[in-house]
């Protein structure tokens, strides 16, 4: 049997509640500042929930090579494209002529695009009533044929930020979208990951871009009771693994990396950041809104991961450490979710789980929804590269059974040199990557 080709992170870039560079919102994760405030695009002041990890004061245009060619493009798609312009810039790829573009790909974790129109939304869905958000589609109708651009309908679909790209960097390998909730831009990565070591691409743009701050969005998770409704500072709001914990608070934004086949990188002068070395998906076959209480489903997708990897989760490391040095949580802050996700650690690691820092930067940036995985991945990176772990903000009291190592309130130094990432989404979907620092 062949052995399948190593494959290499060669660049990284986001836009984020915490800025739009990578040392920025490096310095900001591990100072545990916060992202959250009072939503300012539309009036919340009706709503349980008045609170969101908003972008603001961001400019696509300076990360693209026209802005004429993206001028209909959603805040989805430009998140995308400031991300991307990122990752394919610290990759060398802008100075790299010779690239054959028909074996670079594309695969995002991309959510439903939203309606870049003034008041298209907001005018016309009517107050909170405690119950029901009312919505006179007349009126709505009405307002969307005197705002709508005549693309605006296409924008909406969840593969326009791959359109997008693929036009600003002449890309015209595969192409593929998945929507799997919080859990879509890690199953990007992981697939991605697949099809170039199955040969079918030499490099990869993958990643996740998504925003739901928008009533609709904010109506849909507080009628799910998924939404912290949290009375007082927003920076206080998302509390993860906190006994006053109450649920995520909703954040947006991009995370992309450009991936590539090891040979392929060195060919072309790029340094790899790090390797990736294993991918689990699992699905739990349960409700459409929770999780299995065991945590089968989330061990399921972490087993599959380790052992792709060829890491014994029982087993220390040869230097007596944990066999991983680092998990970047899901960490939503909702009561199930913390729960069962701290289950399965201890499913998985046994005796060893609570010797491994666990943090969720969703404390500081909120929950980027299907861009949440690729952006903690992107943070499991610079966590190898820097030697520090990010925090677990505002977590003062455990709740009674979580009791791994939360890494609460300060970044932590620490040789971190293999990390597992995990996500889980709406409907079941359970996936981990595990990345690991390059070594000849």
């Amino acid at each position: 049997m062949t052995t399948p080709p190593r494959v290499v992170v060669t660049g990284m870039g986001w836009v984020t509640p915490l800025g739009c560079s990578l040392e920025e919102v490096w310095a900001r994760l591990i100072a545990a500042d916060s992202g959250m405030d009072f939503i300012t695009r539309f009036d919340a002041s009706t709503f349980p929930t008045k609170f969101a990890a908003e972008i603001k004061d961001y400019d696509f245009t300076k990360y693209v090579r026209d802005p004429s060619i993206h001028a209909t493009a959603g805040l989805n798609s430009k998140f995308a494209l400031g991300a991307a312009s990122q990752a394919w810039r610290q990759a060398g790829l802008y100075d790299f002529d010779s690239l054959d573009r028909s074996r670079v790909g594309l695969y995002l974790g991309a959510g439903e695009g939203v309606l870049d129109t003034p008041n298209y939304l907001q005018t016309n869905v009517h107050s909170w009533d405690g119950e029901n958000r009312r919505v006179d589609g007349r009126l709505w109708a009405e307002s969307a044929l005197r705002t709508m651009h005549d693309l605006t309908e296409v924008e909406q679909e969840p593969n326009m930020p791959i359109a997008h790209l693929a036009r600003e960097f002449e890309v015209t390998g595969p192409a593929f979208n998945c929507l799997t909730a919080c859990a879509a831009s890690t199953q990007a990565i992981g697939e991605a990951f697949d099809i170039i070591r199955r040969g079918e691409a030499d490099l990869m743009i993958s990643g996740g871009t998504h925003t739901m701050i928008h009533p609709l969005g904010v109506t849909g998770f507080n009628r799910l009771t998924a939404l912290s409704t949290y009375d007082g500072d927003p920076a206080e709001a998302s509390r993860p693994f906190d006994r006053t914990r109450g649920g995520f608070v909703m954040g947006e934004g991009s995370g992309i990396v450009t991936i590539e086949r090891l040979d392929h990188a060195l060919a072309r002068g790029a340094t790899p950041l790090a390797e990736i070395v294993g991918y689990g998906s699992s699905c739990d076959a349960f409700r459409i809104t929770d999780i299995q209480p065991d945590g089968r489903g989330a061990a399921a997708a972490m087993g599959m991961a380790l052992k792709q990897a060829g890491i014994d989760p029982n087993v220390p490391h040869a230097d007596g450490g944990p066999p991983i040095d680092y998990i970047s949580a899901h960490g939503t802050g909702t009561k199930e979710n913390d729960s069962i996700e701290t289950r399965a650690v201890k499913r998985v690691f046994g005796e060893l789980a609570g010797t491994i820092p666990m943090s969720s930067i969703k404390s500081m940036m909120g929950h980027l929804i299907a861009a949440a995985g690729a952006v903690e991945l992107i943070t499991c990176i610079m966590a190898i590269d820097r030697g520090q772990i990010p925090p677990t903000r505002n977590l003062h009291h455990p709740d009674e059974g979580l009791d791994l190592d939360y890494v609460p309130n300060e970044s932590r130094e620490a040789n971190v040199t293999t990390c597992l990432s995990n996500n889980f989404g709406f409907g079941g979907q359970n996936d981990t990557l595990i990345v690991t620092r390059y070594a000849e």
